[in-house]
């Protein structure tokens, strides 16, 4: 048999290049052509060798292209159509009235009665005096006015962010939760600006609902010791540590805090409840005006049943130490005013409880993996609320990323301790009928009123009313609902659910989110390890019997040797049949594949039984033949396999 090629190459529109194999029969009748890629890698890139022209650029020269690129870059990214969408506000407020003005003075209103009161409890998560609570919701509201895409989202502070506040931050004081409000932020920041908010679709659901249910948990225990008015005995930043020290201090607890907090939790859920009653038809059309009015008084009532709760509880507590009795643990006296707009301790500060100078690196080592594990988790919260008030809408999550961390670094300065949107004041926002981003400047002056004028008051707040609006609030957080879809679904998801859920509790926060995305990976690897492969009996247009292997997925090293054994296994298990690999789902391959595609071919050739592959991308093909293994056939056209066989048969 003769054999000679006539190479095509490509005609410049993406067709690829191929060799046609013209094969000469004996009996002089007509030939048939079989195509198989030309054996060549990528025309993407190609190497230059001139030595004379690289010695002859000069370092000017290269400084010159560079700066003429940068100016390049820099005229491309300083667009209207950029401007605009990096500063969302420019979108929106041409078009703001009087309506949209109404909407967002109602929304910032209501939302502001809740920010208030939950700051105050919010600072207690994370270990800190009230009044931080506080700096930390006006001034990024303000801010995300600005930069934010989201309407529905007040910037604050929120239970998640203040507990992984705690736990990174613990007694060491307040001037380290501010440096981990700038260093989240700038971390958030440059997420944001590089583009790496692909980070977060790393934390699958069950991951997720594993952390968010541990973290409710958490946060129901750090509330319980206040709640029980014991609360300057029990230490301890895990939820073992703290279950521990509660039940070994049980003896302090004070009856009339107990009392106090289970009738504030009862209350509470009763408001919660009456705001999900509607009178009248279920239409809202068909309702009569007064029914909806009702209705709207019923959910404004529970809507604002925290800031009730603080006013009642903070009445009775002014009247009995007015009376000169104390039965109640207080909140103590917040200070008035403004917070001191000042940078972060970057030149360190002096303890004063030790007079011990500490350094900025000093605070960034004691602050640990909380820098990093902090901002992921401030992204995964402030995106998944802005994908629930979507409403179907795509998220700008490179946007998102910019807005929380200007608001993290500006609130940095203003002495608060980080946050992000939060999904119950969210909730409150955008069934108040929030319109635009402008709501938050209600809200942040709202805040800035309180801090001015009402802080005298909050001193009188019970401890134990402000756990209960906590445990009140997170025990709905805790994802119970998600098992049983998940397990019907896939029961594997339950592995990593339950793998963060036990690690969060156990250990620490960050230590079971990294298991459970660990989990995951090694689920992905698996996968990525054992390919499906579905194996049929065919015959080809002449009866010839063969055998057609089909893998869903790349070949890559955790999965060639498992597909080396199956085809091997299926090659030889009814005897010699031809094998076809349909490589039409195979998209990528490396080194590892492509030895072990030369020992298969050296394999079936050994024992004289075809091996063919079909349709096998011109990008693997050559990365298979950079090894040059011999027997290696690829066809494109089903009927080409025909001549395939009648070929070997010819040169067996």
């Amino acid at each position: 048999m003769t054999a000679m090629s006539d190479k095509h190459s490509s005609n410049g529109d993406g067709q690829e290049n191929r060799k046609s194999l013209t094969s000469h029969l004996p009996d002089g009748g007509s030939s048939s052509t079989i195509c198989i890629p030309e054996p060549m890698g990528s025309t993407d890139f190609i190497l230059v060798n001139d030595d004379t022209r690289r010695r002859n650029t000069t370092l000017k020269e290269n400084l010159s292209k560079l700066q003429t690129k940068a100016k390049e870059k820099i005229r491309k990214g300083c667009t209207k159509k950029l401007l605009m969408k990096r500063l969302p506000i420019t979108r929106w407020f041409p078009a703001y009235n009087i309506p949209f003005a109404v909407g967002d003075l109602v929304a910032g209103i209501t939302v502001g009665l809740t920010v208030i009161p939950q700051a105050l409890a919010y600072a207690n998560i994370a270990g800190l005096p009230p009044q931080y609570g506080l700096y930390g919701s006006f001034f990024g509201c303000l801010l995300y006015i600005i930069f934010g895409s989201c309407k529905d989202v007040p910037m604050g502070p929120t239970a998640i962010i203040s507990l992984l506040t705690y736990q990174a931050v613990g007694d060491k004081g307040p001037e380290h939760a501010i440096m981990l409000t700038f260093l989240s932020g700038c971390v958030i920041l440059l997420m944001g600006i590089l583009g790496l908010g692909f980070v977060i679709d790393f934390v699958s659901g069950p991951v997720s609902s594993g952390f968010t249910s541990a973290v409710a948990l958490i946060i129901v225990t750090s509330q319980i010791k206040d709640l029980l008015g014991i609360g300057q005995y029990v230490k301890g930043n895990t939820f073992v540590e703290m279950w521990t020290a509660i039940i070994q201090n049980f003896q302090h607890v004070r009856v009339a805090d107990t009392v106090l907090g289970i009738i504030c939790i009862v209350v509470l859920l009763l408001l919660r409840a009456l705001g999900a009653i509607s009178i009248g038809p279920k239409d809202n059309e068909k309702k009569l005006m007064s029914q909806k009015i009702t209705n709207k008084v019923l959910w404004l009532v529970s809507t604002t049943r925290n800031a009730t709760l603080v006013i009642v509880t903070g009445i009775i507590g002014w009247a009995l130490a007015d009376k000169g009795q104390k039965p109640f643990i207080l909140i103590g006296e917040v200070p008035a005013g403004l917070p001191n707009i000042q940078p972060p301790a970057f030149t360190g500060y002096t303890d004063e409880a030790t007079g011990e100078h500490v350094s900025f690196s000093d605070i960034v080592s004691n602050l640990g993996s909380g820098i990093i594990v902090l901002p992921i988790l401030a992204i995964l919260e402030n995106i998944s609320i802005c994908k629930a008030f979507s409403a179907g809408k795509s998220v700008d999550a490179t946007q998102e990323m910019i807005a929380i961390g200007i608001c993290n670094i500006g609130n940095s300065f203003v002495q608060a301790f980080p946050g992000t949107g939060a999904l119950a004041r969210s909730a409150v926002n955008n069934a108040s009928g929030v319109r635009t981003p402008l709501g938050g400047l209600y809200t942040g002056l709202l805040v800035i009123l309180s801090l001015l004028f009402f802080t005298p008051f909050f001193q009188f707040i019970p401890k134990t009313a402000l756990g209960a609006l906590i445990i009140a609030a997170v025990i709905f957080m805790v994802e119970v609902k998600v098992v049983k879809p998940m397990y019907r679904c896939k029961k594997i998801d339950l592995i990593p659910f339950l793998g963060t859920f036990i690690f969060c509790l156990a250990i620490k926060l960050e230590i079971g989110i990294i298991v459970g995305v660990g989990i995951n990976i090694l689920f992905i690897l698996y996968q990525a390890a054992r390919p499906k492969i579905s194996i049929d009996r065919l015959f080809t247009g002449e009866g010839i019997e063969y055998m057609m292997l089909t893998p869903d997925r790349c070949l890559i090293f955790p999965s060639v040797d498992y597909v080396r054994n199956l085809v091997t296994k299926h090659g030889t298990k009814e005897g010699i049949f031809p094998v076809v690999i349909d490589c039409s789902h195979i998209y990528g391959a490396d080194f590892t594949a492509a030895r072990v595609v030369e020992s298969l071919t050296n394999d079936f050739a050994a024992r004289n039984q075809p091996l063919f592959f079909f349709n096998l991308k011109p990008s693997v093909v050559a990365i298979f033949e950079g090894l040059q293994p011999k027997d290696f056939v690829v066809y494109y056209e089903e009927n080409d396999l025909d001549m395939l066989l009648k070929r070997r048969a010819e040169t067996a």
